[in-house]
């Protein structure tokens, strides 16, 4: 049996990770995460809650994993990347520093660094495939840059110790598990317009034209990418986009959670709010990297991720307990 240790596995995508990981009996799962873990998580797996940035723990939490999968990070939507630059910028590179040198130390067989679709928040080829990254301008974000500085670290390592890395990007995720916050853009944006329509806004404020493009990506997608490149060997020192295919206009996203939500096609109705100085204007990857070497690709379309998304988040608003593993 392998055991992977998910650092950040409490968070949204670390979540369905580790339930994709449980529900394979090839392995165990270490989590380490700050955040309480759910109680389906602390039931399944070894829990660590040391602060990563500090190397000790980094260590505590990586002896006895074969590989690791990288999520812990300060993450968050458009005006999160606004609000906190410094903050985002020194605890994420705090993090992959300790963690990787702990890696590295212990001689994991396989590193995952989630890495984001932001390495590519300049990009001017659509879809953009991986190799395109050496060409692409580099991110003006905070956070695209701190997103991109770990996937440097990671090959700096290989170059150097002959580290064994894979690096993830996934593309705009989405599904349960993520509350929207009360500070417009803080959360990503398919859980804020959620509860914006579940609040009866009117009309349904968006940033921008809305004729920005996003290709969302369910995060039990997202999850099976992760573990599928982790365990391939094909994945090995290679870089990934992990996404769904089908690019869409933010209006034409607020449009579906709008029908899935069961409002009146007829009365949408959108309102533009000044957007942000970095609004990524197009995103929308190639993933023929992944299906080639990894036979890997999407399966959730966005209509049917966002209506068990709606339905997550309605039960959330209704205090609805803590769901099993399963649910």
């Amino acid at each position: 049996m392998t055991r992977v240790l998910v650092t950040g596995g409490a968070g949204t995508i670390g979540a369905a990770v580790v339930k994709r990981l449980l529900a394979d009996p090839a392995f165990e799962v270490r989590v380490s995460d700050q955040r309480l873990a759910p109680q389906w998580m602390r039931e399944g797996c070894e829990v660590h809650t040391g602060d990563l940035r500090d190397l000790a723990q980094a260590r505590a939490a990586t002896k006895g994993c074969m590989q690791v999968i990288h999520l812990a990070a300060i993450v968050g939507g458009i005006a999160n990347f606004h609000k906190l630059p410094h903050t985002l910028t020194e605890v994420n590179n705090a993090l992959y520093n300790a963690v990787i040198r702990a890696a590295l130390e212990l001689d994991v067989e396989r590193f995952v660094y989630v890495s984001s679709s932001m390495v590519f928040e300049r990009a001017e080829l659509y879809p953009t495939p991986e190799e395109y990254l050496p060409d692409c301008p580099v991110p003006l974000s905070a956070y695209g840059y701190s997103k991109l500085t770990g996937e440097v670290y990671c090959r700096a390592a290989h170059d150097e110790h002959g580290f064994p890395y894979t690096i993830c990007r996934p593309f705009n995720a989405y599904g349960p598990g993520e509350m929207p916050d009360a500070e417009p853009g803080i959360a990503h944006a398919v859980p804020d317009l959620i509860n914006k329509v579940l609040d009866g806004q009117r009309p349904l404020e968006i940033f921008g034209s809305g004729e920005q493009t996003r290709t969302l990506t369910h995060i039990d997608d997202i999850a099976d990418g992760l573990v599928t490149a982790m365990s391939s060997p094909a994945a090995l020192n290679e870089d990934f986009n992990i996404s769904a295919s089908r690019e869409l206009t933010v209006a034409e996203i607020a449009r579906i959670i709008w029908e899935v939500c069961g409002e009146d096609p007829d009365a949408f109705e959108l309102k533009h709010l000044p957007t942000f100085a970095v609004d990524v204007q197009r995103r929308w990857p190639s993933v023929e990297k992944a299906k080639r070497l990894l036979g890997w690709e999407a399966q959730i379309e966005v209509e049917d991720g966002i209506t068990a998304t709606a339905a997550w988040l309605r039960e959330r608003r209704a205090g609805a307990p803590e769901p099993l593993a399963d649910s």
